[in-house]
C-alpha cells in the first residue's frame, strides 16, 4: 500500500475545490467532515465557514460516493427523511470498492495493477 500524504490533510477538498471527479477515501471524507462539525460550532465563524465549504462539501461527497463505486447523484436520497440520512450513512462508511472503477483508480492503490 502506498503512502498518500495528501489523505491524512483534512483540508484536502479545499485544495480539490470543485473537482467532482475522481475517489475519495474514508479518511478524506470523515476528517474533512470532522473539521467541519467543529468550525461549524463556533458562531458567525461557522456560517461564514458553512458558506465557504458548500461545493466543497459537495464534491468530496460525490468523491467519496465514486470510492464506493455509486453515482454521486446518491445525495438525492436526503429527500427521504431519516431513511435517507441512514442510507447515505452505510454508503460513507463503506470500503473502497477493490481495484479500477469507472470513476478512476482505487486512492488506496489496492488493486490498481
Amino acid at each position: 500500500m502506498s503512502y498518500d500524504p495528501e489523505s491524512i490533510n483534512p483540508f484536502t477538498p479545499l485544495k480539490k475545490y470543485a473537482q467532482f471527479e475522481g475517489r475519495a477515501r474514508r479518511q478524506e471524507f470523515w476528517l474533512f467532515a470532522l473539521v467541519n462539525c467543529i468550525i461549524s460550532m463556533i458562531p458567525i465563524i461557522g456560517w461564514i465557514w458553512d458558506l465557504i465549504v458548500l461545493i466543497p462539501c459537495w464534491a468530496v461527497f460525490c468523491r467519496r460516493m465514486h470510492d464506493t463505486g455509486r453515482s454521486g447523484w446518491n445525495w438525492l436520497w436526503l429527500f427521504l427523511p431519516i431513511i435517507g440520512a441512514i442510507i447515505l450513512l452505510i454508503y460513507e462508511c463503506e470500503d473502497s470498492q477493490y481495484g479500477p472503477n469507472q470513476y478512476g483508480p482505487n486512492p488506496k492503490g489496492i488493486g490498481n495493477e
